[in-house]
This record gives C-alpha cells, structure tokens and sequence, in this order.
C-alpha cells in the first residue's frame, strides 16, 4: 500500500497549478476512482485519483483472500440453516417417540404388576417387541447431542462472519493464515456433522401422497431446497416442450387449493422434465440443445449458460418414456448434477457434478448403465438411483455411488399410483420425492439408513 499511496502524492503534486473537468466517478469496483483528467503547462496529461475507500486495495492479494473466506463462510451458513432446519424437526418426531415409548414401558409394567394374569400373558409378546425398540432411546440422546452441535456450528460460523466484517474495514489484527485454519476446521467439521446427520442409504419409499391433479400427462413441479426459512414456494412446468412459463405459487397450501400463481416467461422452451429451482435460480436444458441455462427469477435475465459437451439431446439418449428427457438436472445435499449419455460411454449414463454459479462441470463419473433402458433416475446424498421403468410395476433397483465410484442393484418398490412417472426429483430440505405422474403431483418420503457414531 506504501507503493500506492506514493503513487498517489504523485498525481496530486502534477495537479497543482492546473485546470480541469470534473468527468464523474468510474465503477467502485475498481479500487481507484478517476475523478478529472486534464494537461499542464508542459502538455503532459495528468488525472486525479481517489483511493479505494479505507485504505484498503480492492485489489489486493490479502483482501481478495479474505472475500474468498467470506464466500466460503456464507456458503456454510447457508447449509447449516438447512442443516438446523431438518435436525430440529427429527428431533421433533423423536422426541413425541420417545415419549410413547415410554408410556408404554410404563402401562406393561402396571399390567405386570396387576392381578389379571391372563391379559399379563398377553402382553408378553409385545413386550419383547419392546425391548426391541428400547434402543431406540439411545438413538434419540443421540440425535439430542447432534442437534446441540449444529446450534453451536451456528454460533461459532456467525463468529467467524463478524471476525471477517471487522477485517474487511481495517485489515490486520489476525494473522490470515490463523484465519483460514480457522475457516478451514469448521468446513471439515461441518462436512463431516452434515454427512452423518443429513446423508445415508435409500433403504424405504413411502406410499405416494397426492398434492394436487392438474396440467398434461407430462411435467414437473419442486420447491427451493435452499430457499430461505418460512418460503415454501412452488414452482410448476406443464410439459416437456414448446413452452416456456413457469408459475410460481406462493405456498404449498396456495398450490394446493388455489390456481393463483405468478408467471414467468423463459427466454428458450425447456426440453424434457428435468429442470431444477436451486438457491432463486432455474436450471434447465434448452429445447433441441445440449446447452444448461441458468435463470434468475429476481432478475428476470440468464445468469449463466453452458453447453455439456457430448452430452446426447433432441431424443438421441431419452428415458425410456421418451419426451426429450435426453439431460435430467438434479439435486442432493452435494449440490448440482446433470444425468445423461454420450456415445463415448455407448449410450449409457453419464453422471457429472456440475458448479451452480458457473455450471462447469466439477467432476463427472462413467456407469454401465444404458439410459435409455432407465425410467427415471434421482440423486441422494451422492448416490444415482434409478428405476426399472415408469408405468406399472415400478421399483428402484440400481444405484451408483459416486463417493466409491462402485454400483449395486438393489430392491426398492416404488408405488407408481398413477402409472406412468415423467418426473422424479429428491428435495434435500424435505427429504422427499417429488413426481409428476401422469398429470398428478406427488410426493413420496424416503427412508435413509445411516448409522450414529
């Protein structure tokens, strides 16, 4: 900063005794400001410099470091308030649990104690299936413990974000290094906290829930796994192409009682079901393309775009219902994936994880599996799951886990009430599946296993 700071005295001392215009302030972002510009006596050209404000070099190496750590550390925010949110209502369910345990350890024990012998004997065989649940109540001091450890996740992030507010007015004070040890741990620690409480294995579906019956036999509808607390905002895409509105329904409740909505008109016609709302942005495929867009609704304007290179579109390498479901987008607690296939794998599945600001492609993992022979597929914490087909008798029955790059086919029914499935996505925040199926709104709750260490 010595160096700017000269640099500065400099172009002041050049102005003395000269004339010039004021020509207005140039965009902040770019740490000096030029205010004027003019000659002085001997034609040379001289201007006149603000520094950034503070003192402190936008462009800096330590400030741009330290913006990176706010980046980081607000991302994390973000996932324990998701984190909290799913923690508190298991623990809700747990709790209520563990109190019909309870009285029910309770009611045996009167009826042990009493006189009526023959209804004592009765008893019997479920009391053995109790002392088969007694260790659940282990489980439940558990989860009690875990739900401690995010709220203390919570405090000791918001921490860290003032730490770094007072370091962006007036660099110094802590070391950087110390700093970003310190962010570091608490992303490991987070990573971990959230992998055991939030991930696990898909063992269970639960019977389909209808939400509501409306538009054509194809389409999709979701929530905002990453939307703020208390919005519960539904977004709904009738068809797999040749439109481009989306409504927004303001509530779950509006979407099921209501048809008020708001439209928004995408600048291209989506192609296929596999569109995604994540974090105020919809992801889609563009009709007759291999080309992702990014649309931000507060905007109104595409935020990024990206071609997946080979990816097969236009019903090259469809589900096997067809509808140019050639590139599916979907979420998990990991992030953003695109499924699809190439023909340098042969026409089978292509499962890439995918950057939501800039949509370049992270990572990507080559299955054996042929998509066109899949019937819809859905991502759970890593994990590819994929069904045997999408009318009649429906089950999940391959799954491919990216974090041991292994697959396995598994056994996992899927009640498909309305026979034929065009959409089925997971909501990390809900764990739920959402489906369209034909031309009814469902959901499903799944079952993970995961194991508390």
């Amino acid at each position: 900063m010595e160096s700017e700071g000269n640099l500065l005295n400099v172009f002041l001392l050049l102005l003395i005794g000269s004339h010039f215009t004021v020509v207005g302030p140039s965009a902040p972002e770019e740490g000096w400001q030029v205010y004027s510009s003019a000659q002085d006596s001997e034609g040379r050209c001289v201007c006149t410099v603000v520094a950034p404000q503070q003192t402190v070099c936008s462009r800096d190496a330590r400030t741009k470091q330290l913006r990176q750590l706010m980046e980081k550390v607000q991302n994390m925010s973000q996932s324990i308030e998701v984190l909290d949110q799913r923690t508190q209502r298991d623990l809700q369910f747990l709790e209520k649990m563990e109190v019909q345990l309870k009285g029910l350890e309770n009611k045996f024990k009167q009826v042990e104690d009493g006189h009526e012998s023959n209804i004592a004997r009765q008893y019997k065989s479920i009391k053995a299936k109790m002392e088969e649940l007694r260790p659940l109540i282990l489980v439940l001091e558990a989860y009690k413990e875990d739900a401690l450890l995010v709220r203390q996740f919570k405090e000791e992030v918001a921490n860290v974000t003032e730490l770094l507010g007072s370091l962006q007015e007036q660099l110094g004070g802590l070391d950087y290094q110390e700093l970003h040890s310190r962010v570091m741990d608490l992303e490991d620690r987070l990573r971990a906290c959230m992998q055991r409480l939030a991930c696990g294995k898909l063992t269970g579906i639960s019977e389909p829930i209808t939400i509501k019956t409306s538009g054509s036999r194809f389409g999709s509808w979701m929530t905002d796994p990453l939307a703020p607390a208390g919005d519960t905002r539904v977004w709904y895409m009738d068809g797999y192409h040749n439109n481009r509105f989306v409504r927004e329904y303001q509530s779950m409740s509006d979407f099921m009682t209501t048809d008020n909505f708001t439209s928004h008109r995408l600048p291209h016609p989506w192609s296929g079901t596999g569109q995604v709302v994540y974090n105020g942005s919809i992801y889609f495929n563009k009709f007759q393309s291999h080309t992702i867009i990014k649309f931000d609704f507060s905007s109104s304007l595409i935020s990024r775009s990206r071609q997946l290179d080979f990816a097969g579109y236009n019903n090259m390498y469809h589900y096997s219902w067809g509808g140019h479901s050639d590139i599916d987008l979907m979420v998990d607690e990991g992030g953003l994936w695109a499924v699809y296939a190439t023909n340098q794998n042969a026409g089978n599945i292509v499962l890439s994880q995918l950057n939501p600001n800039t949509l370049q492609i992270i990572r990507s993992w080559i299955t054996n599996h042929p998509k066109r022979s899949a019937g819809e597929a859905f991502m759970i914490c890593g994990t590819l799951y994929v069904t045997n087909g999408y009318s009649g008798g429906t089950k999940v029955y391959y799954a491919y886990s990216t974090n041991s790059s292994t697959y396995e086919y598994i056994d996992i029914p899927l009640t498909n009430k309305y026979s034929h499935l065009s959409m089925l996505d997971y909501n990390p925040r809900d764990r739920a599946l959402y489906a369209w199926n034909n031309g009814h709104q469902v959901l499903y709750n799944v079952t993970l296993y995961h194991i508390i260490q």
